[in-house]
């Protein structure tokens, strides 16, 4: 894996489909991607799917594309085996990730395949929700504005790739002022992998547990929720508690001198002292 964000290749990718929900049967008929490395683009993915049922009205009064335009489109059997070796060996990235994913995983399940989980999956929104925290709506349109990014969004996939593109490098700059560029941190922060989450969280929770055995304190760098501040803490540990499926550290923060609770996602390395 690569060590940090500048080594990486990231695929940003976005659909457009014929309405909301895999599940009740909606399909993609429009994929787009960019991959690149640092400031380098390294490729362009785009087409049009056939998806073999009617677009809504509804997804057609935001994309406008039409049946007709669709009409000559390759179909998802010959789309999605392109894509997936397009986006092959990269950190896979959307503009809130789940939806897309939702999407690509029922598309591979239609043709007998499945998603390879060891690909990393990052969702910019909540990269967007964390590193911009005061913002009162985190639409990709209004945080590409409130970012000085001009491009107008068209609601096509490629044109929304491109917007979210200049979002992920904004927000990157912001990581990297903050001391943020290890590629696995970044991954734990915003991965939507369940077992990459897992792994990352159960690696902090141990050491933690350590400390706690041991009667010693630890080092913490810490992002805030709150306002996306980074600082490095000692804290005598308390406890470990689950809490809305999140987990949360507990302990004696000596920089406030006062009990606090940390995010463990919040936390980006540990140090016993």
């Amino acid at each position: 894996m690569h060590k940090n964000t500048e080594e990486t290749e990231f695929t940003i990718f976005d659909t457009e489909t014929t309405g909301l929900d895999p599940e009740s049967g909606d399909r993609i008929i429009e994929i787009a991607a960019i991959r690149f490395k640092a400031d380098k683009n390294l490729g362009v993915f785009q087409t049009l799917v056939n998806p073999k049922r009617p677009v809504s009205q509804g997804a057609f009064l935001v994309n406008r594309i039409s049946q007709e335009m669709l009409s000559t489109a390759p179909t998802i059997e010959k789309v999605l085996p392109k894509f997936m070796d397009f986006i092959s060996g990269s950190c896979l990235c959307a503009y809130n990730a789940p939806f897309d994913m939702g999407f690509l995983r029922s598309e591979l399940k239609l043709i007998g395949s499945c998603f390879d989980d060891s690909t990393v999956v990052v969702d910019i929104l909540a990269m967007a929700r964390k590193l911009l925290p005061g913002l009162e709506r985190h639409a990709l349109c209004f945080v590409a504005e409130n970012l000085g990014i001009k491009n107008q969004q068209q609601h096509r996939a490629f044109s929304d790739v491109e917007i979210t593109l200049g979002v992920f490098k904004k927000l990157n700059s912001v990581l990297k002022e903050k001391g943020i560029v290890d590629f696995v941190t970044f991954a734990s922060i915003f991965g939507i992998n369940p077992g990459l989450l897992d792994d990352s969280s159960n690696r902090k929770i141990a050491k933690i547990q350590e400390a706690i055995e041991e009667g010693r304190k630890i080092r913490i760098r810490y992002l805030s929720g709150s306002d996306a501040a980074v600082s490095e803490r000692e804290v005598m540990p308390k406890e470990i508690k689950q809490e809305n499926k999140r987990n949360y550290l507990i302990g004696f923060c000596c920089l406030r001198n006062d009990e606090r609770t940390f995010r463990i996602d919040g936390i980006l390395d540990i140090n016993t002292v």
